[in-house]
C-alpha cells in the first residue's frame, strides 16, 4: 500500500539533473523534539470465542533456527486458528447489485484440517449469513457467530469433521460494508456506477468470510456477475474486454493473504503498456493514464534486474476515481491507483515503482502480522528508490531520500521521539492496525536498509535481498525471525558487528539509532538558496525555478518558515499560482501552508481540494491542522459535512476521529 508515496520528476527532465551528484554519509542525528456473549445462528450455541490476545514478547536475540513462517505466529487481529485448521483455497460466486449496494452469493473454502479439530474459525464483520454447508453444498453445518467487536467483527465458528474438505457460506454484504465503496455515476465521473474494494488491513472480512490474517495464504477463483454494460476486474487473471453477459471468471493460482483480495466493477477500458503490463480506467481517463504510466515496463525490467523474475504473470494498473483512499494498493496482478498521480508530466509515477516493488516485498514475502508491517513497507520504500534510481538516475533517488528523511522527522515530532510507535516492530493488539501505517514503517524501515547497505556494500546487500526473496517466496515473515536471518546471512553470525550496527535498536527501540545515515542532495542546493533569499525579503518574482521538478517544489514549500506571513503567501500565489496547481502533491503542501498561515484568499482552493479528493494522505494532515484552532475546526466540520459522503470508509474513520464527527 502506498500511503506516503514520494515523487519523481518527469523523465524528460533527467538531463537537467544529470550533472548533479549526491551522497550519503553517517551522522549522529539530533533527537527529534515534540515540535519536529454470543449471537447464535443455526445450530446449538458453542462456547464463546476468546478475543485475540497479544503475541508473546519477542526476544532481542532469537535462539531458535530460522524456519518458514506461516500460521505459526498468533495474529492479534484475527479470531482464526490456522494452526489447527487453515483455508487453502477460496471459491467465490457473487452477484453485484448496484441498486441494493450488496454482493450476494457463496464463498466456498477448502480446508486443511491439520490437527483433526471439529471447528473451523473464520473472521467476519457485518456479513448477513444465510446458511453454511459442508462438502457437497447440501449438508447443513452447525454454526454460530461470536460476540461483535467494532474493530474485529465476529468469529464465525463452523462445526466440521476431521475429514471435511469444503465449507460453503451463503451470505450477502451490507450497504455500509467498510471494504466496499459504491459510487454513483456522479461520484465516479461516469455514466455508470462503480464499486471498488479495499481489503487492507483487516477489511477483507467485511466482504468475504475468511481467515483474515496476513499470515494465512490461499489461492482463489471467482465468478462475478455484473450488469452487462460493466466490466469486473480482480487481483487475479483479468479480462481486457467486457463480457456480453456480464459474467466474469477469475483465477489466482498463487497463494495470497486475504488483504490482497480485490474487486472493482465499472465502465472500464484497457490499454496495453507492454507485453505484460497495461492500464484499466474509465473511458474518459484511460488514454491519459496510458500516457502517464508509459514507463511501467522499464520499471518492471529494473526491478527484475535487481531482485529476480517477476512471479505474478502480469502487472496491470487500475486508475480509480478520486475517492480512492490511498495512493495505491498492491493487489497482485492489478495495482489499484489514485487518479492524483495523473499530473500530466509523469512526475508522480514513483507510486507505480512502489506498488510494483510490493510484488516482491509484501506480496511475495509478507508480514506475518500487522505488528510487522515495516517488513512490507520499509522494504518496499527502499526497493522503490532503487527502481527509480535505475530508471531515472541517482540524483532523483537522492532527492527522494531527503524528502523521506524529512517526513520521518515530522513523524517523530508528531508522535514524540520516545513513543513506542516510532519502533519498527509494533504492538498493535487492541488497536486498528491502520494506526501502524504511517511514515515510521515506510521511512525508518527504508533508512534501516539503506544504513545496512552503506555498511556492507551494495553488491553484498543486493545478494542478501535476492536470496531473502527467493528463500521465503509465497511465505510470511515476522520481525524476530527476520532479525535472526539478517544476522546469520548478511553478517555471518558476527554479534559484534550486529551490535555495532545497532540491529536490535533499529527494530525494537523508539527513535533513530545513532548510525542512521543522513541523505544529501546537491539538486536541492539552489532550492535552499531560494528559500533563504525569499525568507530574507526577496520577492517571489526573483526566484529562479527553471528546471524545478515536483521534488524541488516540495522541498521549497516544506522548508519555508512556518507560519509564513500573509504578504509573502500572497506574493507566492500571485507569482506561481499555487492555489490553482494541477499537481496534487504541490497543491496539498501549499494548502498546509494556507491553513498554518490562515491565508483566507486560498480557502476556496482548500475547500475545493477537500471536497474533490478522498486520498487519506492529503486529508489527514489538512484536517488535523484545521482542528488545532476553534475557527479551523469549525471550517473543517463545515467542509467535511459536504465531503464525507464521497470519502471511502477508510478516510471517514480517520477524519471522524480528527474532528470528533458525530454525524
Amino acid at each position: 500500500m502506498n500511503a506516503t508515496t514520494k515523487l519523481y520528476a518527469a523523465p524528460a527532465l533527467a538531463l537537467l539533473l544529470a550533472a548533479c551528484s549526491g551522497s550519503t554519509q553517517p551522522v549522529t542525528p539530533k533527537t527529534p523534539g515534540k515540535a519536529p456473549a454470543k449471537v447464535t445462528a443455526k445450530g446449538p450455541a458453542t462456547s464463546p470465542m476468546p478475543a485475540p490476545t497479544s503475541p508473546p514478547a519477542i526476544p532481542a536475540k532469537p535462539a531458535e533456527p530460522v524456519k518458514v513462517v506461516s500460521e505459526s505466529v498468533q495474529d492479534p487481529h484475527s479470531y482464526a486458528r490456522p494452526q489447527e485448521a487453515t483455508v487453502e483455497h477460496l471459491k467465490l460466486d457473487l452477484t453485484v447489485d448496484f441498486q441494493a449496494h450488496r454482493l450476494t452469493g457463496r464463498a466456498s473454502l477448502r480446508v486443511k484440517n491439520k490437527l483433526g479439530v471439529d471447528h473451523l474459525i473464520l473472521d467476519t464483520r457485518g456479513l448477513d449469513i444465510q446458511r453454511v454447508t459442508l462438502d457437497d453444498g447440501k449438508t447443513e453445518a452447525k454454526w454460530s457467530l461470536g460476540a461483535a467487536d467494532k474493530l474485529l467483527g465476529q468469529a464465525l465458528d463452523v462445526q466440521i469433521a476431521p475429514g471435511t474438505a469444503w465449507v460453503n457460506v451463503d451470505y450477502s454484504t451490507r450497504p455500509e460494508t467498510a471494504a466496499i465503496q459504491w459510487l454513483t455515476p456522479a461520484q465516479a465521473g461516469s455514466p455508470s456506477p462503480l464499486l471498488f474494494t479495499q481489503s487492507e488491513s483487516i477489511l477483507a472480512r467485511t466482504w468475504i468470510p475468511c481467515q483474515d490474517s496476513p499470515g494465512v495464504r490461499m489461492t482463489y477463483e471467482a465468478t462475478i456477475r455484473t450488469p452487462p454494460a460493466l466490466m469486473a476486474v480482480m487481483s487475479a487473471e483479468n479480462p481486457t474486454k467486457k463480457s456480453a453477459d456480464g459474467v466474469y471468471r477469475f483465477r489466482m493460482p498463487n497463494a495470497i493473504p486475504s488483504y490482497l483480495l480485490a474487486l472493482a466493477v465499472g465502465d472500464l477500458e484497457f490499454r496495453p503498456l507492454g507485453t505484460n503490463s497495461g492500464v484499466y480506467a474509465l473511458p474518459s481517463v484511460v488514454e491519459r493514464a496510458a500516457w502517464e504510466l508509459a514507463d511501467t515496463p522499464k520499471m518492471i525490467a529494473a526491478a527484475e534486474a535487481l531482485y529476480g523474475p517477476y512471479k505474478w504473470g502480469r502487472y496491470d494498473i487500475l486508475v480509480l476515481p478520486a475517492s480512492y483512499p490511498y495512493g495505491g494498493m498492491e493487489n497482485p496482478r492489478l495495482t489499484f491507483a489514485t487518479p492524483t498521480i495523473l499530473a500530466g508530466d509523469r512526475s508522480l509515477v514513483s507510486l507505480v515503482a512502489h506498488e510494483l516493488a510490493h510484488s516482491w516485498s509484501g506480496n511475495l514475502v509478507t508480514n506475518a502480522t500487522w505488528n510487522d508491517f515495516w517488513l512490507n513497507e520499509g522494504f518496499t520504500t527502499y526497493f522503490e528508490g532503487r527502481i527509480m534510481e535505475a530508471v531515472y538516475g541517482r540524483p532523483y533517488f537522492d532527492m527522494l531520500a531527503v524528502l523521506g528523511r524529512q517526513d520521518l522527522v515530522d513523524a517523530f515530532q508528531e508522535l514524540g521521539a520516545t513513543s513506542p510507535d516510532t519502533q519498527l516492530y509494533l504492538n498493535l493488539a487492541g488497536r486498528d492496525p491502520d494506526e501502524g501505517t504511517g511514515d515510521v514503517a515506510y521511512e525508518k524501515g527504508a533508512l534501516f536498509l539503506r544504513t545496512l547497505e552503506a555498511s556492507v556494500g551494495r553488491e553484498k546487500f543486493d545478494r542478501f535481498l535476492r536470496t531473502y526473496f527467493d528463500t521465503f517466496q509465497f511465505q510470511s515473515m515476522d520481525s524476530a525471525r527476520f532479525v535472526q536471518y539478517l544476522k546469520q546471512n548478511l553478517l555471518g553470525g558476527d554479534e559484534a558487528q550486529a551490535k555495532n550496527l545497532q540491529i536490535d535498536a533499529w527494530v525494537y527501540s523508539p527513535g533513530l539509532p545513532t548510525n542512521a545515515i543522513e541523505p544529501h542532495s546537491e539538486a536541492f542546493a539552489p532550492v535552499d538558496q531560494a528559500v533563504k533569499s525569499f525568507a530574507g525579503g526577496a520577492p517571489a518574482a526573483q526566484i529562479s525555478t527553471t528546471g524545478w521538478t515536483t521534488h524541488h517544489w516540495l522541498h521549497f514549500l516544506e522548508t519555508l518558515p512556518t507560519p509564513l506571513d500573509r504578504a509573502k503567501m500572497a506574493d507566492l500565489d500571485a507569482t506561481f499560482h499555487l492555489s490553482d496547481s494541477g499537481n496534487s502533491e504541490i497543491l496539498s503542501t501549499w494548502l498546509m501552508k494556507v491553513v498554518q498561515g490562515k491565508y483566507e484568499p486560498a480557502y476556496p482552493a482548500l475547500e475545493r481540494f477537500l471536497t474533490t479528493v478522498g486520498r487519506r494522505k492529503y486529508l489527514k494532515p489538512l484536517y488535523t491542522e484545521l482542528a488545532k484552532t476553534p475557527e479551523g475546526a469549525e471550517m473543517g466540520l463545515r467542509i467535511y459535512e459536504k465531503a464525507r459522503p464521497g470519502y471511502h470508509s477508510v478516510s471517514q474513520v480517520t477524519v471522524d476521529q480528527i474532528l470528533g464527527w458525530r454525524g
